[in-house]
């Protein structure tokens, strides 16, 4: 039995109790009628209680680190606004990262940021296992199959990932305002791109904050990349999207950016 601190492998019964492990995966509008996915791996900072907070504090437990705020209130907006299907993870990335491979070292953190993880510190197999088993696979195997379908129809898919990134990241501050990511799709990430900067006050760039890389990506490169679909990740920065008015501007242009 670990140290309680660690909020891990207390007892492998406390993991049997169905309630506060909801669903791993929420769909919305599913009969939407767009041609744009959407996929929100960071949209949820849950966390069952038999974690103990995986040893954090509770200011912790709502930066950044533990889910990218702001991603699933626009993700929410945009499906309604142009009829698409959104998928949106239902745990904390803490737990494990929906946008990692399951071997890379990122993909349970023992370190987000400047912030150690107690909680993620020395797991058993058993444990990264259980968490694999269900948050990871059920909202991968639930879009896999979404997707299979949609290709048995015939029906145009461009998969759209929505993420959020802080402002001042390790003591540098990032200048914009929104980003898209990509590998392959370089067309379908300029024209959002173009469509953000026409508002001459943003600044937009591709590949900013982050870039794509198949050792720290999953979702747009399996789901998108892979399978022939065209595929971006969309940054856009988490101050201006953490309240409603943030949200509903940021919900406005990027109904706008992803019109056919």
């Amino acid at each position: 039995m670990a140290d309680e601190t660690a909020g891990v492998m207390l007892d492998p019964a406390v993991h049997d109790v169905p309630t506060d492990w909801p669903a791993a995966v929420e769909v919305l509008n599913p009969a939407g009628a767009s041609p744009v996915v959407l996929v929100c791996e960071h949209a949820s900072r849950h966390m069952p209680a038999s974690y103990r907070g995986l040893g954090l504090g509770a200011d912790d437990l709502v930066r950044h680190i533990a889910w990218d705020i702001g991603a699933a209130a626009v993700t929410r907006g945009l499906s309604r606004e142009i009829d698409a299907v959104a998928y949106l993870a239902g745990y904390s990335r803490l737990l494990i990262d929906l946008n990692r491979p399951l071997d890379a070292p990122s993909s349970i953190p023992v370190r987000s940021e400047a912030t150690d993880i107690p909680g993620n510190i020395g797991l058993s197999g058993q444990e990264c296992a259980l968490r694999a088993e269900r948050m990871f696979h059920p909202f991968h195997d639930r879009l896999a199959a979404d997707l299979d379908r949609r290709e048995e129809e015939g029906r145009a898919t461009r998969i759209v990932a929505i993420h959020s990134f802080n402002p001042v990241f390790l003591g540098r501050a990032r200048p914009w305002h929104a980003g898209v990511l990509f590998e392959r799709s370089r067309e379908l990430a300029e024209t959002i791109l173009a469509r953000l900067a026409a508002d001459g006050s943003l600044v937009v760039a591709p590949n900013e904050p982050y870039v794509v890389s198949r050792d720290e990506d999953y979702a747009i490169l399996v789901h998108g990349e892979d399978r022939g679909h065209e595929a971006v990740l969309v940054e856009i920065r988490n101050d201006l999207i953490s309240d409603d008015a943030g949200v509903a501007e940021w919900i406005a242009r990027m109904a706008e950016a992803l019109q056919p």
